[in-house]
């Protein structure tokens, strides 16, 4: 697949996860592509655990007169509806269950649903964050990733790095296919028609199961 285009691919196909009303909150990076593949009946509430519910987007119209940013350090803004929370409120919305869904990338996630997306040992970084509270607070996780890293296998039997929770994903949606955590383990549910099953595995280290109903990404 052609590189340009795998992170519009799979942020458009996280789109179709989300519902109108949804309370969402998006990781850094490929995640925040998200809102520009809503269908039009789809209005998300966005929200940054630094302190904004309903985060707006800044454009050059609609710069605020003062710096605001959202937990990934961008420029943000809030939406007419929303409003600016201190951290406590913001937290206690993600640790009552009140966030319906959270895309997030990774390092690893694990065929046990684990998932490993704070730190490579060694290497310096500014903490967790709000992840951990996240992906245990949110009804829904999303990890959102390009299957390989370089050719490493990012979905594992057992993850290698700090997990940053266990048992903790819902679903896996990467530019070859769709996988879901189940009590039984991995199911692929969806695959990429320009990948075979042969190609899955080949970039999986996990085991997995194939859906009866195996479908096409779109």
């Amino acid at each position: 697949m052609d590189k340009a285009l795998i992170k519009d691919f799979i942020a458009k196909r996280v789109a179709k996860e989300l519902k109108d009303g949804d309370v969402v909150n998006l990781g850094i990076g490929l995640p925040t592509l998200v809102p520009n593949f809503l269908s039009d009946d789809v209005t998300l509430v966005l929200q940054s655990e630094n302190g904004i519910i309903g985060t707006g987007t800044v454009t050059d119209e609609n710069k605020d007169p003062f710096y605001v940013v959202d937990a990934g350090g961008r420029p943000s803004m809030v939406s007419p509806s929303g409003a600016y929370i201190d951290s406590n409120v913001s937290f206690g919305l993600i640790r009552g269950g009140h966030v319906d869904a959270t895309v997030l990338g990774a390092l690893q996630v694990d065929q046990h649903g684990n998932l490993a997306n704070w730190i490579i040992p060694g290497k310096m970084v500014p903490g967790m964050g709000g992840a951990m509270d996240l992906v245990v607070g949110a009804k829904k996780v999303i990890v959102a990733m390009e299957h390989t890293a370089k050719g490493s296998h990012k979905i594992l039997k057992e993850c290698q790095l700090p997990l940053t929770a266990v048992n903790c994903v819902d679903v896996i949606i990467t530019e070859m296919c769709v996988m879901r955590i189940s009590e039984s383990g991995l199911v692929l549910t969806e695959i990429n028609p320009e990948f075979t099953i042969d190609d899955v595995k080949a970039a999986t280290e996990a085991e997995f199961t194939v859906a009866e109903d195996l479908i096409e990404m779109t």
